[in-house]
C-alpha cells in the first residue's frame, strides 16, 4: 500500500463510529470490504446491528471512498470522522468483521442511538470538568489511563469495557454519591465508549450525564496545549501507539510481547527487551515464547534494514482496534 494524499506522502488515518441500525450486516460487510480492498485501505471495521466502529488508514482517496460507502448507508449520512496523518502504515492488515456490539459492554438492552447523554464540545469541556459539581469518569481501560488522563478524573481501572457496569454498580455509584456532585461527565478515546456508558448510567437512574463530543482525539486536535486539562498522551489502537496535542505521534511504543504501551521510562527498564517483553510481561512468558518473540523481532529488523515491512510484526489485536475487548 503506497502512502498518498498528505504533503509528506504519509497515510491518512480515519477513526469513526456511529450508532445507527443495520439490518443486513453481511451485505454491509461485503460493501466495506470491497471498498477497502479497491482503495488499498487497511485497518479494522466492526459491523453490528447497533452500528459501525473502526479505524482505517491508507491513501486519502481510498479512505474517502470507504467513507462515502458508509455515509450512503441509511442513518450514516452524518457520520463523524476524526482524521490524522501517519508517516508509516498504522495497520498492516485489513479486517472487516461482524460483531454483536461495535463496542463490547455486554448490556444488550441499551440503545445509545436514542438514550445517550448530552454531548459537550471540546470548547466547553474544561469549564464542565473544572466545576466541583461535576463527577468526571474515564471510561477507558487501566493501561490507557496510565498513558494519560484528564486532570481530576476518576479511573475505574477496569481491564475491559465489559467490566464498566459492575464497577459502576459497585464502587462507581458509591464514589458519585460521596462526591456530592449532581452531574457526571465521561470521556474516552474517540467517543464511542462514553456514548454507550452514558446510556448505561441513564438506565441506572443517573439523570444528568454528559460526554465529550469526539472524545480525547477531538479535544487534543482542537485545544491549545496551554489551555489543556489533559495530562500525558492518549493511547490509540494502531501502530502510532499514542498521540499528543495536535495529534502528533507520542513517545510511547508497543511491547510486542503483551501489546501494551511502554513509556520512555519503561524502555529504560532492565526488564524491557525490544520486541520481546516489558515490565508488565517479562515474568509471564516462558523461554520458548521469548525465543519466538526474539526471532520475530530479528526478522522485523532485517525487513526494516531492507526498507520493507515484516508482516509478522503483529498489528494491534482485532479486539483492540477500537473494539476495546480485553487486555491479554
Amino acid at each position: 500500500m503506497q502512502g498518498a494524499g498528505s504533503p509528506d506522502g504519509g497515510f491518512r488515518v480515519a477513526a469513526l463510529y456511529r450508532f445507527a441500525a443495520i439490518e443486513d450486516r453481511e451485505a454491509v460487510r461485503g460493501r466495506l470490504l470491497a471498498a477497502c480492498e479497491s482503495g488499498e485501505v487497511r485497518g479494522t471495521l466492526l459491523v453490528a446491528h447497533e452500528g459501525l466502529n473502526g479505524t482505517i488508514a491508507g491513501p486519502a482517496s481510498g479512505v474517502e471512498a470507504v467513507l462515502s460507502v458508509i455515509r450512503a448507508l441509511p442513518g450514516f449520512a452524518d457520520l463523524d470522522v476524526k482524521y490524522a496523518w501517519a508517516d508509516a502504515a498504522p495497520f498492516l492488515r485489513l479486517k472487516v468483521r461482524i460483531k454483536r456490539e461495535i463496542v463490547t459492554m455486554g448490556q444488550p438492552d441499551l440503545d445509545p442511538a436514542r438514550e445517550a447523554g448530552a454531548y459537550v464540545s471540546p470548547a466547553d469541556w474544561n469549564a464542565l470538568i473544572a466545576d466541583p459539581a461535576t463527577f468526571v469518569i474515564d471510561t477507558r481501560n487501566d493501561y490507557e489511563g496510565d498513558v494519560g488522563a484528564f486532570e481530576g478524573a476518576v479511573q475505574p481501572n477496569t481491564r475491559s469495557f465489559r467490566d464498566f457496569p459492575d464497577w459502576f454498580r459497585g464502587e462507581g455509584r458509591a464514589l458519585l454519591e460521596q462526591s456530592g456532585a449532581h452531574r457526571v461527565a465521561m470521556y474516552c478515546t474517540g467517543g464511542i465508549r462514553c456514548e454507550k456508558a452514558t446510556a448505561f448510567l441513564k438506565a441506572e437512574g443517573v439523570d444528568q450525564v454528559h460526554h465529550l463530543e469526539g472524545g480525547i482525539l477531538r479535544y487534543l486536535e482542537t485545544t491549545a496545549e496551554d489551555d489543556s486539562l489533559w495530562r500525558g498522551e492518549c493511547f490509540v489502537f494502531d501502530e502510532r501507539v499514542a498521540v499528543k496535542h495536535g495529534l502528533a505521534q507520542g513517545d510511547h511504543s508497543l511491547c510486542r510481547g503483551c501489546r501494551m504501551p511502554v513509556s520512555p521510562a519503561g524502555r529504560a527498564s532492565a526488564n524491557y527487551v525490544e520486541g520481546v517483553c516489558c515490565d508488565r510481561c517479562h515474568d509471564t512468558r516462558g523461554q520458548e515464547q521469548r525465543q519466538g518473540y526474539a526471532e520475530r523481532q530479528r526478522q522485523v529488523e532485517i525487513a526494516r534494514s531492507r526498507g520493507g515491512t515484516h508482516l509478522g510484526a503483529p498489528a494491534m489485536r482485532p479486539d483492540q482496534a477500537q473494539a476495546n475487548s480485553r487486555r491479554p
